[in-house]
Parts: structure tokens; C-alpha cells; sequence
């Protein structure tokens, strides 16, 4: 069985709607085990238990949905009928609130991060201050190159989903660590002609498992049980502006969130947050047994 206007879709999802490399892989995956399981069933009911079979959580099973929905629906615009799309239903995913890195945990692993050699230990903490001043994600870390930089404006140029370009401003403390290591470190990691801002310790554009590695030595070196994800970073920048009083808006900017209601899942991390503060100070919770007030 091949399924329709498969070269079309994955053309648009790269050239046109401008999906990342990694993005097109995962709508192909889900495509392949949609095949996979047309090859011995007909019944779209069944496709639900079949992914149950195949061990995809609640939150794998809506992706595979929405990818096939995303499909179909594309197909659908090119005339080919698709009644599949009709009995695609997105399973309820429990929302998950993000977990966010605190102040305290940040300065444990900026701490770790120093090491004897000076070029290397501005590269590490310069990398987590990106990460926890930004909140950029680790395919934006690694794409920055020294052209982005405005050290006048204060700013960077970050590449987000999509290829789309974002100025995000920088804080006093990261300009000025930003411009120290681009004077006097950078050069001292440097192999060839790279035009990337972070280097790796072979001199080159670092990858992604190069920060997971990072990451990964550094919690460990701060003593942490896990290691600490890129996205603590991002959900505890996020999660800090918006108690510090910042707006959403100004937040998903900065973040480069397509809508609002990415960015609005961290108004129930702040809650959470108030509704202990106040559990923990206000004056009714110290009341042990308070009786029924008269009215």
C-alpha cells in the first residue's frame, strides 16, 4: 500500500511551510506506522489499539494522530477524498507542567561549570547563561554566530522553527559576558573558520549531544540526580519573567512560541507557586482550628 501525494506533503512540510529536518523525520515515522498497520487492518478504531501494542504513550499516540490528521487534510486540498480524517480523534493528554530551574540550581551548575582552562570555562558558563538568559532552544544555542550579535543594541539575531528570525535583547550581564569571551576566549577555542558564537573543545560549531554532554558532566559535577534538560532552562526563564511581573506577550516573543496558549501553560507553574506562597504566609494558614465565623 502507498499512500497519496507523499512526495508532495514532505516537499511542502521542508520547502514551504519550512519544518526543521527533525520535525519532517518524526511526521515520517508516524506516517510508516500508519502503513505498517493498514497492511492487516481496514477498521481506522483499530489504529488506536494498535499503538497501544506498539507501547507509544498518550502524548506519542496524539502526535501520530496529529501528524496523520496534518497529512490527510493536506491531501484533502489536493482533491484526494480522505474519510480517514473523519474518524481521527486526538486522545486527551493530561498536560504536564513544565519543570522549571530555579535561581539556586542555576548558580549550583554556573558553579560546576568553571573549569582550570579560561577560554573553556567562559565557552561552559557563557553556554548556560544563553540557555537560562535566553531561553532559547538548543537548536537556536548552536545556529548563533558572531554576525548575530549586536553589541550596540544590546541584542542577538536567533534562527527559531521555521527559519524564523527573532531579535532577542540581552540583559546587561550577558552582553558583557558575551563580549569578553568573544574578545579574549573565543579565539583561544578556535580550529579553522567557524562563524559560530559557542565552540566545541575540538574548535568547531558544537552539535546537540555536544550540550547534552555538557549539561549532563556539569549536573553531575553540581550534584544533582538528574541531569538537567535545555528545557528547565527555557521553562525557568519563562517561568521567572512571568512572576517578575513580564506579560505573556513579551514572554512568547521571547521565546518564539507560534501562539499564546504555548506560552500560557506557565500562568499555571506561577499559581502553583502563589497558591504555596500563600499557604505558606498568610496569616489564616497559622490559624490551627478556626470556628465557624458567625454571618
Amino acid at each position: 500500500m502507498e499512500l497519496p501525494l507523499w512526495i508532495d506533503f514532505f516537499d511542502e512540510l521542508q520547502n514551504i511551510r519550512g519544518r526543521s529536518q527533525n520535525t519532517v523525520m518524526a511526521y515520517r515515522r508516524d506516517l510508516e506506522l500508519y502503513l505498517d498497520f493498514r497492511k492487516n487492518n481496514k477498521l481506522m478504531s483499530d489504529f488506536y489499539e494498535f499503538m497501544h501494542l506498539h507501547k507509544l504513550s498518550t502524548r506519542s499516540q496524539a502526535r501520530v494522530i496529529s501528524s496523520l490528521r496534518t497529512y490527510f487534510k493536506f491531501c484533502e486540498t489536493r482533491g484526494t477524498k480522505c474519510p480517514e480524517l473523519r474518524d481521527l480523534k486526538l486522545p486527551k493528554v493530561k498536560v504536564k507542567l513544565p519543570k522549571a530551574l530555579s535561581a539556586q540550581r542555576f548558580q549550583q551548575l554556573f558553579d560546576a561549570a568553571h573549569v582550570q582552562d579560561s577560554a573553556k570555562s567562559a565557552r561552559n558558563q557563557l553556554t548556560l547563561l544563553f540557555l537560562y538568559g535566553l531561553g532559547c532552544r538548543v537548536s537556536e544555542l548552536i545556529t548563533l554566530n558572531v554576525s548575530d550579535f549586536n553589541a550596540t543594541d544590546r541584542w542577538v539575531k536567533v534562527l527559531g522553527k521555521g527559519n524564523k528570525e527573532r531579535l532577542v535583547p540581552l540583559t546587561e550581564l550577558l552582553a558583557e559576558e558575551l563580549t569578553s569571551y568573544l574578545t579574549h576566549h573565543r579565539s583561544n577555542l578556535l580550529v579553522g573558520a567557524s562563524t559560530s558564537i559557542l565552540l566545541n573543545d575540538r574548535g568547531h560549531r558544537p552539535s546537540r549531544v555536544d550540550v547534552w554532554r555538557w549539561l549532563a558532566l556539569w549536573s553531575n559535577l553540581a550534584g544533582f540526580e538528574d541531569p538537567v534538560s535545555p528545557h528547565h532552562f527555557r521553562h525557568g526563564c519563562a517561568t521567572a519573567l512571568l512572576e517578575g511581573g513580564a506579560d505573556l506577550r513579551s514572554i512568547q516573543i521571547l521565546l518564539g512560541h507560534s501562539c499564546i496558549q504555548t506560552t500560557q501553560i506557565y500562568t499555571s507553574v506561577t499559581t502553583n507557586t502563589m497558591t504555596r506562597t500563600i499557604e505558606e504566609h498568610h496569616p489564616l494558614s497559622q490559624i490551627s482550628n478556626p470556628e465557624k465565623l458567625d454571618v
